[in-house]
C-alpha cells in the first residue's frame, strides 16, 4: 500500500514538472498584420536617432508542431519552388547566417508579407499571419535557430537516393 501510494505521489509530481508544448488547433481568424518599421533592418536612419522600436517575437516560436507545419507550408505555398529547399535557386539560399535584410523572425516575416524588390513577390495578402509565423519558424530551423528538441533531425519527404542522405549529428554517420 505504502509502495502505490509513493508511486502515485511520484508520478504525479513528474506529470506537473513536464511543460507540455501548446498547440493552437484553432488560431484566430487570420489578420493582415504588416508591422510597418516594426522590423529594423539597419540603426542607420536619415534624421538622426529614433526611438526605440517595437520587438515583434514569433508567436509559434520553438514549438515543433508549428516547425513542421511551417515545413508543410513552405512546400505547399510553393517556397521551394523558387528557394529550393533552403539551398536557393531563382531565390537566394536560405541556409545562411548573415540575411541581406535582417534574420530575425520579424525581418523574415516582414519581406514574406511585403515581398522585396527584384524578386519576392509579396505573399501579405495571401497568407494567414498565423501562417507565416509558422513558415518564418520553419526557415530559423532550417540554420539551426531554433531549439534541437523541437527541430525535426531529418526531412519529412522521402529520400530517393541513399547518397543524398545527410545525417545532422555531426560525428555520426550510417
Amino acid at each position: 500500500m505504502r509502495i502505490a501510494a509513493s508511486a502515485i505521489i511520484i508520478t504525479l509530481l513528474g506529470l506537473t514538472g513536464c511543460q507540455r508544448e501548446k498547440r493552437d488547433i484553432r488560431p484566430s481568424p487570420a489578420d493582415l498584420a504588416i508591422y510597418g518599421d516594426a522590423a529594423k533592418e539597419s540603426t542607420l536612419r536619415p534624421g538622426g536617432p529614433v526611438t526605440p522600436q517595437p520587438v515583434v517575437n514569433n508567436p509559434y516560436n520553438a514549438s515543433s508542431y508549428d516547425i513542421s507545419e511551417g515545413q508543410r507550408l513552405f512546400n505547399w505555398y510553393n517556397c521551394s519552388g523558387c528557394h529550393a529547399n533552403g539551398g536557393g535557386g531563382i531565390g537566394p539560399p536560405l541556409i545562411k547566417k548573415e540575411w541581406t535584410y535582417g534574420g530575425e523572425p520579424a525581418n523574415i516575416f516582414d519581406t514574406i508579407v511585403k515581398g522585396r524588390p527584384n524578386g519576392m513577390p509579396s505573399w501579405g495578402g495571401r497568407i494567414p499571419a498565423y501562417q507565416i509565423w509558422q513558415i518564418v519558424a520553419y526557415v530559423r530551423s532550417m540554420n539551426g535557430e531554433q531549439p534541437t528538441s523541437a527541430t525535426p533531425t531529418r526531412a519529412d519527404t522521402i529520400q530517393t537516393n541513399p547518397q543524398n542522405l545527410v545525417n545532422r549529428v555531426s560525428g555520426q554517420t550510417k
